[in-house]
């Protein structure tokens, strides 16, 4: 038995190399999840203070943090950030003319 080990290049977008659809909306969601998992350890919460701060139950933080995120919508864990204190922006502007197609991107930045 041979194993492919052909190497390919990478759109960016683990999900959308993977075949999965709305490829980019996971890709966001994961990206929120990220930063959010990211305070909790700098603030060296437990699941259960953080669902307390997040307004969750325990087992959906557990989700969140394991990066089970079926349940969560792009809203929900915007309004997590916020509960943490964290601002959070939106910006929408036209595609760049080299893209093929628009994107959704997330980026944790130091301050606004």
């Amino acid at each position: 038995m041979s194993i492919d080990t052909t190497v390919h290049d990478s759109s960016g977008n683990i999900f959308e190399d993977m075949g999965m659809p709305n490829a980019e909306e996971v890709l966001a969601k994961a990206e929120l999840a990220r930063v959010i998992r990211k305070v909790l350890k700098e603030r060296k919460l437990s699941q259960i203070q953080a669902a307390e701060i997040l307004g969750l139950k325990q087992p959906d933080v557990s989700d969140l943090v394991r990066g089970k995120l079926a349940r969560f919508s792009m809203e929900r864990l915007e309004r997590c950030l916020t509960a943490l204190g964290m601002d959070v922006r939106i910006q929408v502007g036209p595609k760049p003319v080299d893209k093929t197609r628009a994107t959704v991107s997330v980026e944790l930045v130091p301050s606004f």
